[in-house]
């Protein structure tokens, strides 16, 4: 039996579209150019990202630049699609329905300060897959961190390509995390007495709970952690800088895209140290066995490194067999 949170999806929109501000205007002339401008950053990445990882072509996914209302309509469409997916119904009864619009407003509340901040974002679960970029935030980042324009953007590019590769290596990926998703939810398991800050799902974790908890935090974690060492790895040679880029944007940094996403939808608060921790993860096993051996985690779901093996990268090399050369 399933617990989904039953959420007013038309209250969550109308709330984050009254609260989002704008963001920065540019003239017609120069937004333009700006887009086509991220256009040609997102197209060069593919073939950088999939060069530097050696994952594979990309998930199919259309690039849409987009400003903060448009963003903030898609994903919520897209959290629609991602409960419906685990069992969400609509609310029956009075008492459901007022549950469901305060629902909608807190979502759509968090949903509008995100839209704030958020570059970009790989959407793998709405029908047709897409891949946002978010030019307002875009511009508004690179000046205000004094960077060069078109390297900051083909670093944002990257960033989000990699998330796409990453769909296309592991295809089974987005409905793993729905299920661990659903467990999060279920009914009926026995608590624990374990309690973590679940705002939506809010109460005591079952043994299920916590290892599901435990698994979509660790591959959060690996998601975001190598697409830094990735985009990283992809820029040698694309983009100038890259250590003063990294260093300005580790110091405004929110947890992004769907990272976010999921931890607005479980109430969870994605810290910025777990992708760090994913990040080390990545680079270490580079540095001992190679980016192939790496791409294993993609493979299978029982090959996704554990929270511990995160943290101790030398057990998942002891776990998972090597490449055949």
């Amino acid at each position: 039996m399933s617990a989904v949170p039953c959420v007013d999806w038309q209250v969550a929109a109308a709330t984050g579209r009254f609260l989002v501000p704008s963001g920065i205007e540019l003239p017609r002339s120069e937004a333009a150019a700006v887009v086509t401008d991220l256009r040609a950053c997102a197209d060069r990445a593919v073939a950088a990202v999939e060069a530097a990882s050696e994952l594979g072509s990309p998930a199919e996914a259309r690039v849409l630049m987009v400003d903060r209302h448009t963003w903030l309509q898609a994903t919520t469409g897209m959290a629609e699609a991602m409960l419906t997916a685990i069992g969400q119904r609509p609310p029956a009864g009075l008492g459901e329905k007022v549950a469901a619009r305060l629902a909608g407003v807190q979502l759509g509340a968090a949903f509008a300060f995100v839209a704030t901040r958020i570059l970009g974002q790989f959407d793998p679960y709405s029908p047709h897959r897409r891949l946002l970029l978010v030019a307002p935030n875009i511009v508004a980042a690179e000046r205000a961190m004094g960077v060069h324009p078109t390297g900051f953007r083909q670093w944002v590019c990257l960033h989000e390509q990699t998330h796409a590769a990453q769909f296309g290596a592991a295809p089974w990926l987005p409905t793993y995390l729905l299920d661990l998703m659903a467990t999060m939810f279920a009914d009926g398991a026995e608590p624990t007495g374990d309690t973590r800050n679940a705002g939506l799902a809010g109460r005591m974790f079952s043994a299920d709970q916590r290892v599901a908890f435990d698994g979509i935090t660790a591959v959060m974690s690996l998601l975001e952690g190598h697409a830094d060492v990735i985009m990283d790895r992809a820029a040698t040679g694309m983009v100038p800088q890259v250590d003063l880029l990294r260093a300005a944007m580790e110091s405004r940094r929110d947890a992004p895209g769907l990272v976010q996403l999921i931890s607005r939808l479980l109430g969870l608060r994605a810290k910025r140290e777990q992708y760090l921790r994913g990040a080390a993860f990545c680079r270490a096993v580079i540095a001992q066995a190679g980016v192939v051996t790496l791409n294993r985690a993609f493979e299978a779901p029982g090959w996704l490194p554990t929270l511990t093996e995160l943290d101790q990268p030398e057990r998942w090399l002891q776990r998972v067999p090597q490449p055949v050369a």
